[in-house]
């Protein structure tokens, strides 16, 4: 069992497990009247030892992470070709073409905002070209240093990087020939189609990361509850169950206004890692269910939730296969497997009613 923390989200010190209905064996907040419990047709099962997660589930949305702009930095020009939605474009690939010139993607956090060459002051764009002038294989000898100088080893990176995309070798990039984003990007739409004018500043495509993620948004009361690393399993359709765990969790809560401008409660963004699903390849914003483990208890007293009774004032108990009553306090409820964690006057072995089935 792993030991790394599972989500702890609060239920405010209120054990609540929802169960079905069953008349003398209802297991609630608010203990019911146990009588009439012996009109009900019973079977027994033994106490064991186990482990219970209590646990409670969200809508989520399964697709892809990020967003990104493709903003036109050049002159203006004719759109002649651009990625299609769906393909992606790696350090080196073509992201969109005007007048028949390529606007090419390279990898940084730094927009492109300036000719790049050895005219320009020191700065983090230059650090981030020689990065991937060195990953791309432009400087075999490791005469370029890459810091935030463009020196003539840069230049001497930039000219063969030139010669590979078969443009003039001047080593120089002008503003509009590459595209600095943080990594390789799905394109998921052309904002101008082929043939229209692309003027500068003017959005051309949207993408997104290629990173796989789940996305949900969770009430933000329960922001500070779940952090990075906790272990959460996502139920998708047509493929199953899958367990992750959560990335992120949003700092900021935003809320909306419904149809009638009433203010909606506050939520945060929760974005989560999962395995890949059976026919995930395909799915692009599927709709999932999402569970979120708020604590687990290993090796401990468990029964059947249908087991609890009421018992007379307040609490609870089971009755034992030998006519007995035995007083119970429950802890974790786990809703997936249908038990509940116990303490008090039973040991495991013991064999405890539950309603026929």
């Amino acid at each position: 069992m792993s030991a790394r923390r599972k989500v702890a989200v609060s239920l405010t010190g209120v054990v609540v497990a929802a169960g079905a209905l069953v008349t003398g064996w209802t297991v609630t907040a608010e203990p019911e009247a146990a009588a009439g419990a012996t009109d009900v047709p019973t079977n027994t099962v033994a106490v064991e030892k186990g482990t219970v997660t209590q646990r409670f589930r969200i809508s989520g949305t399964y697709g892809f992470d990020g967003s990104y702009t493709v903003i036109h930095r050049g002159a203006a020009g004719i759109l002649t070709g651009v990625a299609e939605a769906g393909s992606t474009v790696r350090r080196g690939g073509v992201l969109y073409r005007v007048d028949g010139a390529p606007v090419r993607l390279l990898y940084g956090n730094v927009p492109a905002y300036r000719d790049l060459d050895p005219s320009v002051t020191d700065g983090d764009d230059v650090r981030q070209l020689e990065r991937n002038l060195r990953t791309l294989g432009m400087d075999p000898d490791g005469e370029m240093t890459v810091d935030r100088d463009f020196t003539a080893a840069t230049t001497a990176a930039v000219k063969r990087l030139q010669k590979k995309w078969k443009v003039t070798q001047n080593g120089r990039l002008t503003l509009g020939t590459i595209a600095f984003l943080a990594g390789e990007v799905r394109v998921t739409e052309a904002k101008i189609g082929v043939g229209a004018s692309a003027g500068p500043d003017q959005p051309v495509l949207t993408g997104t990361t290629t990173r796989r993620v789940v996305t949900a948004d969770l009430a933000a009361e329960k922001q500070n509850q779940i952090r990075a690393g906790d272990e959460v399993s996502v139920t998708v359709p047509g493929a199953g169950t899958v367990d992750g765990e959560v990335l992120e969790v949003g700092k900021v809560a935003t809320s909306a206004t419904d149809d009638n401008g009433n203010q909606e409660p506050a939520t945060v963004r929760v974005v989560m890692r999962i395995g890949t699903p059976k026919g995930g390849a395909t799915l692009d914003q599927a709709s999932v269910q999402i569970n979120l483990a708020t604590a687990r208890h290993q090796d401990v007293l468990v029964v059947p939730m249908a087991a609890l009774l009421a018992a007379p004032g307040t609490g609870y108990r089971v009755r034992l296969a030998s006519g007995a009553y035995a007083d119970v306090k429950p802890g974790l409820y786990d809703d997936a497997s249908g038990l509940v964690e116990v303490t008090g006057n039973i040991s495991e072995g013991d064999r405890v009613e539950v309603p026929a089935t």
